[in-house]
């Protein structure tokens, strides 16, 4: 275990190429109030904090994990870290905005046009892609903005606009839709960033299928997303008492809205980045659909988290397409172990008997 905790420790230290270039672009800049976005771990707002010592910096996240990491590294003191499901409420001279090329577009969208709207006359968005052909940024920045400078550089592409006006549409994001589950019709919210943003995720509706909660029951979802589970769980019967985590704020805050659009007040959502919340050895059921990236390493946290919050007797339902690695792993903590297909994914269940 100590291994692949090392390999996650080692892969943060490589500084993302769209941070390079953004921390390159810093010298011809005069920054009074800066707020900058990361793809990594807070690479340019760090820099920045470090060149100018009178500017106020802000590094806004939307994970958790991300925003621990960063602050852990930071040593500035005027470097603010927020993990905010959106951009403070404040007016920034400068907005520094990394995009991955392979990421999510219409989170990209949402921040460009959050960006936008926290400058002041004047000031200056800059972004960076990795995507040395890009055009799809390009078009997205002038949508924005009156003119946009494109600088190629190796690596990627840099572009910079002022802004000369407020924006005349402000578009909006975040949807709402709904799913059955036993009768009862659920109202979900989502937004940019949250998994599976605008529909119900198979694997979410297979475990949902599958879960079984019985009256009084203490149920854990790990990695709640906009909070289906959570929710499916927390309706079956008003004893039971439901608790939905995930390190993504934005994730935290739709399930939140969703436990009280469905008026489920035994409905807690918290922001939580290890897994480990409340009372441990007090659940008896945890739930969760680790995501696939990381080589099993947020698989293996999920595990290791709904162990300590099971009680004796209780069980966990993890849903995934990749059956192997849970049928080799689970028996570390757990025992009765099985494998069930639902639709097309596996229901990977065991029973915390020790």
């Amino acid at each position: 275990m100590p291994l692949r905790r090392k390999q996650v420790e080692d892969s943060s230290l490589r500084i993302p190429v769209q941070e390079q270039m953004l921390t390159a672009v810093l010298k011809e800049m005069n920054p009074k109030k800066l707020l900058c976005t990361s793809v990594g771990r807070g690479q340019t707002a760090i820099t920045a904090s470090e060149m100018f010592p009178e500017c106020e910096v802000t590094c806004h996240f939307m994970d958790l994990f991300y925003a621990n990491a960063t602050q852990a590294v930071s040593t500035v003191t005027n470097l603010k870290i927020v993990c905010e499901p959106d951009f403070p409420d404040e007016i920034f001279d400068h907005v520094m905005i990394p995009i991955r090329s392979s990421g999510n577009a219409e989170l990209a969208r949402d921040r460009l046009q959050s960006g936008h709207m926290i400058l002041e006359i004047g000031g200056r968005l800059i972004t960076a892609t990795d995507n040395e052909k890009d055009t799809w940024l390009h078009d997205e920045m002038r949508k924005l903005f009156a003119k946009v400078t494109r600088r190629p550089v190796d690596g990627g592409v840099v572009y910079l606009a002022t802004k000369t006006e407020a924006l005349k549409k402000v578009k909006k994001f975040e949807a709402e839709f709904a799913f059955r589950d036993e009768g009862r019709l659920l109202r979900l919210v989502s937004r940019p960033g949250v998994f599976n943003h605008r529909e119900i995720d198979g694997g979410a509706r297979a475990l949902i299928k599958a879960m079984v909660v019985k009256e009084g029951d203490h149920v854990l979802d790990i990695g709640c997303g906009c909070g289906a589970v959570a929710m499916a769980a927390a309706g079956r019967f008003p004893s039971v008492q439901a608790l939905a985590v995930d390190s993504d704020c934005r994730a935290v805050q739709c399930t939140a809205r969703g436990a009280a659009m469905n008026e489920l007040p035994n409905l807690t959502a918290i922001l939580n980045c290890t897994g480990d919340a409340g009372e441990p050895g007090t659940f008896d059921l945890v739930v969760g659909n680790p995501p696939y990236f990381s080589q099993y390493q947020i698989a293996f946290l999920f595990l290791r988290a709904a162990y300590r919050a099971l009680k004796v007797g209780g069980r966990v339902m993890m849903v995934t397409k990749t059956p192997n690695w849970f049928d080799e792993h689970m028996p570390e903590w757990f025992d009765e172990i099985d494998l069930q297909p639902v639709s097309n994914y596996y229901i990977a269940s065991g029973t915390k008997l020790r």
